[in-house]
């Protein structure tokens, strides 16, 4: 039964799939797109037609790595997951593995797409690169890790090879969703630790890739957010959250919902989980204005990933939320943070700084999040909340109002999504412009090198 549920919803993602691109490129010629030629100028993306099994195929082995979560629940709705309850028109369980499938269905709509290859400004590859990788991070084909990614090399290679040709793969584009590192294992690793080698082949160094987590001297990587549950399909659902989210009493200082921090060794989310179990003890309602101080929702052993009423309603009433890196220095978290209005504290650049910039201009941050270096409260017991109770009434005020004016840049809309919600550029659209504008800008930049 399992597996006829697969076959029908794949089946599903392939027709609509199919259908969207086949009606997307015929109205792209000048002639009949309602989109002109001089909106989509610099802009004309192509779309790869690659083999399913480097994309929709994957999507069949969902519940077949033991030591991996089985994803195939979260493939409805085109990768947006079930929804959390059944008259939910915003609100899905999504699984961030599943941002390729969720940013492969929205190209499609995308209104400047071309069937003309020599006409693109860049070529979009539909490749599920991180899916792919699970064979080799979970499955049997571990130590053949420094394969991943050749199959596409080849057929990019052997199929209309004058596509990849034209710009040796310069003007090519794709999402991969799970972190950079995770891609980053050296070649000559004997034997192979951690991760695949996909970003390390030479192959692929011309190539613009995507990822929820960049490292920090690649060029071609470019960090874009991770997936939030938040999907309001028109203006009017978008609308009601963002009220919700200015009318919500802020009734706790700070919050860090995550796991992590109970062992021995010092580190950031240990000194967190104490600080916050000292103040709750020692201060009140009467000194701070606040009900609670600390919040802290425990979401150990995956326990909150698909579950975002978990953690949503704390951070509705929260006025900051905790940030401290994990195993990697990012964290879906913000995400769910800035769409709850809840100022996101950092402890480290690389947790945002130094990642998001297209979506989280790098001058802005003063604006709308709090930086408060890791070292300074592991080692030098400076105390998180001495630093949020400093700032100002009237500052954290305008800092939560500049956090709710990103909410749009960081949600991914529902595919489909009504007209007027398509006038606010989402997480995709600003990952689009930011993949147009650098691959337009890659001769300069090689020219100089």
């Amino acid at each position: 039964m399992a597996y006829l549920t697969h076959f029908i919803l794949l089946l599903l993602i392939n027709l609509a799939s199919s259908q969207q691109i086949s009606n997307t490129e015929s109205s792209s010629s000048t002639t009949t797109n309602p989109t002109t030629t001089e909106d989509c100028n610099n802009r004309w993306i192509y779309i790869r037609n690659l083999p399913s099994r480097f994309n929709l195929d994957l999507l069949t082995n969902c519940s077949e790595y033991p030591i991996f979560d089985n994803f195939c629940p979260y493939l409805a709705n085109h990768g947006l997951g079930q929804k959390t309850h059944t008259k939910s028109r915003s609100w899905y369980r999504t699984d961030p593995l599943l941002l390729e499938l969720i940013f492969h269905r929205r190209i499609l709509e995308y209104p400047c797409l071309t069937n003309d290859p020599n006409v693109a400004n860049a070529v979009f590859l539909p490749y599920y690169g991180a899916i792919d990788s699970l064979k080799y991070l979970y499955g049997p084909d571990v130590n053949s890790s420094f394969q991943h990614g050749m199959g596409l090399f080849d057929f990019l290679q052997s199929d209309e090879p004058g596509i990849w040709n034209r710009h040796m793969g310069h003007d090519h584009f794709l999402v991969m969703s799970r972190p950079a590192w995770d891609f980053s294992q050296p070649l000559d690793n004997d034997p192979p630790i951690w991760g695949t080698s996909f970003l390390e082949l030479p192959e692929f160094y011309n190539v613009t890739v995507l990822v929820p987590e960049g490292r920090a001297w690649p060029w071609q990587e470019h960090a874009v957010p991770y997936p939030t549950s938040f999907h309001p399909p028109n203006l009017a659902c978008f609308e009601a959250w963002i009220q919700r989210v200015r009318r919500s009493r802020r009734v706790s200082l700070m919050l860090f919902a995550g796991g992590g921090g109970i062992g021995a060794s010092p580190n950031i989310r240990r000194s967190i989980r104490t600080e916050c179990e000292n103040a709750n003890t020692s201060m009140t309602k009467d000194n701070t204005g606040y009900s609670q101080i600390c919040h802290i929702v425990d979401c150990s052993n995956g326990i909150c990933e698909h579950d975002p009423i978990r953690y949503m309603r704390p951070m509705l009433q929260a006025t900051f939320c905790l940030q401290p890196p994990g195993d990697t220095p990012t964290r879906r978290s913000t995400f769910d943070a800035i769409t709850a209005g809840c100022i996101p504290v950092f402890f480290e650049e690389m947790s945002a700084r130094s990642q998001y910039r297209w979506h989280l201009p790098e001058e802005k941050y003063p604006e709308f999040s709090v930086f408060i270096p890791k070292e300074e409260v592991v080692f030098k017991g400076l105390k998180i909340l001495d630093v949020l109770m400093g700032i100002p009434r009237s500052e954290v005020r305008k800092m939560r109002e500049s956090v709710i004016e990103l909410i749009p840049r960081v949600m991914y809309r529902r595919h489909g999504s009504s007209l007027g919600l398509r006038t606010k550029k989402d997480a995709f659209d600003t990952a689009i412009d930011g993949a147009l504008q650098t691959i337009k800008d890659k001769p300069n930049d090689l020219s100089e090198q």
